[in-house]
Formats: structure tokens, sequence, C-alpha cells
């Protein structure tokens, strides 16, 4: 009997790179089981501009309605849940398949103070949601000339 000595928490240096293949090979094989196994957040893209804050998340395949976004005190969340069932009957067998899949993110971003908590707009074209936060009057970048004496 051998006994092998596994690294608590890291995974990269407990397993050889082939047995890691293998396994990763098996389970991507069954988008039933990989879709479970990953943890999905969708990606986010934030920018400045003179007047406001953006922030863009990539959420292809959802509709409008399947997104909550709220704010407390200066904490901004945008989340959503959408759920998918399919069903298959067939007459020559007599059984039936239902496979329910569920997806569900939240993102938390903390405003800075020089947003307008009262002037958050959001929009979803294209598979983008589009958060768009006014900045106060008081922080917009006001530029001018200054002369050289």
């Amino acid at each position: 009997m051998t006994l092998v000595k596994f690294s608590n928490g890291n995974k990269s240096q407990s397993l050889s790179p082939i047995f890691n293949d293998v396994f990763e090979s098996f389970f991507n094989t069954d988008s039933f089981v990989s879709d479970r196994l990953i943890s999905r957040v969708p990606a986010v893209n934030i920018a400045e501009t003179e007047n406001e804050y953006h922030i863009e998340l990539a959420v292809p395949g959802m509709k409008k309605e399947d997104f909550k976004v709220s704010l407390d005190k200066n904490v901004l969340s945008i989340s959503a849940e959408t759920k998918f069932e399919s069903e298959e009957n067939r007459e020559d067998k007599r059984y039936n398949r239902r496979e329910y899949s569920y997806n569900s993110f939240v993102r938390t971003f903390t405003l800075p103070e020089s947003a307008d908590h009262s002037n958050i707009s959001a929009e979803y074209t294209h598979g983008i949601l589009k958060v768009a936060v006014a900045k106060k009057e008081e922080a917009k970048i006001q530029s001018r000339e200054i002369s050289i004496r």
C-alpha cells in the first residue's frame, strides 16, 4: 500500500498535470456536469469619463427582466438569475427526462463619494449590461487655460 500526501488546498502542486487533464476532459464532455462545476461570474469593464462612471458587464443570452440593479448607501449591486427547463418525451419509450439549469450571480461595486446616487441609469443591449453613474457637479473635471505671467 502506498500513501500519497496531498497539499491542502493547492491543486496545482498536489496532482500531476496529466492527472488534471484526464479529469478536466472527463468533466468537460458533458455540459450538464461542467455547467454545475464552474461558477460563472460575468466579466466587467469599469471606465470613467468627465461626467460619468461606466460599468459594463458581459452577460449574453439573458433578458433585461433577469437583472436587478440596486443601491444600498454607496454600494451598487447587480444581480441576475435565470432558470431553464428542458423536457424530453418519447412515444416509443416510457420515460421523461427533465434537466434544470439555474444561473445566478451578484456583483457589487462601492461607489466613490463623487458619484451622484440619484442619477444612475442602466440598459441592456447586445449581451452587454451598461450602467452609468453620473458624477456630482462639484466632482466633474473642470478644464481651463492658465495664463503664464
